[in-house]
């Protein structure tokens, strides 16, 4: 059994969907942080850096905190959804902790939840989220999924993100081949399951 501690955010739900795609069993604790709850010391001890998503193994007593490590933790202990070659999923993987989520992110900081503040912050990242598009377009119109002809943790690290088109100033009919691969993940139960998890917030946009 998995102990999951985390709350709606993409980061959040790669690691709820990815313990659905594994078919694991877990609990899920929210973490509300809209509430400051990863603030908590009980939180802290999990995951020193205060954010979400964070585990507890109980079968072997490791804590894990940072989503792209517990996707690794999983794949490894299990040994699947590494795609068709493992360096490929890593590089795809890292491609999304250190591309796609921190600029999507600030895409959404600045164009979502603060419009007007600050357009120099709006255009740069808006214009970083339409160039991580069309990265991701193009490697999908050559492959099924981001790491080749296999599903794996990469897709399920970036749908996510992706998931939250609506706040990144891009048109999605632009990149028909990220399209395509976004609507064939989203019919995924695992992945609709582990969307509203830990609490249902809104449908699976779908353009």
């Amino acid at each position: 059994m998995i102990d999951l501690y985390t709350w709606p955010t993409p980061n959040g739900r790669k690691v709820s969907i990815a313990l659905e795609e594994f078919e694991l069993p877990y609990q899920a604790h929210a973490v509300n942080i809209g509430k400051d709850e990863q603030f908590t010391p009980e939180f802290l001890a999990i995951s020193p850096n205060n954010k979400v998503p964070a585990i507890v193994d109980r079968e072997s007593g490791r804590s894990m905190m940072e989503s792209g490590a517990i996707l690794i933790y999983l794949a490894d202990t299990h040994n699947r959804f590494w795609g068709d070659d493992r360096y490929v999923t890593l590089e795809w993987l890292m491609l999304q902790m250190g591309g796609v989520g921190p600029m999507l992110g600030q895409a959404h900081h600045f164009l979502k939840h603060n419009p007007g503040k600050a357009r120099y912050a709006e255009e740069r990242y808006a214009a970083e989220a339409k160039r991580l598009y069309g990265v991701l377009d193009k490697r999908l119109a050559e492959h099924a999924y981001l790491a080749g002809g296999c599903y794996s943790i990469a897709d399920m690290a970036t749908w996510p993100w992706i998931s939250r088109y609506e706040w990144q100033a891009v048109d999605f009919a632009t990149y028909p081949n990220l399209l395509r691969w976004y609507l064939e993940i989203a019919e995924r139960p695992a992945v609709q399951r582990g969307y509203d998890v830990p609490i249902y917030v809104n449908p699976i946009p779908r353009p």
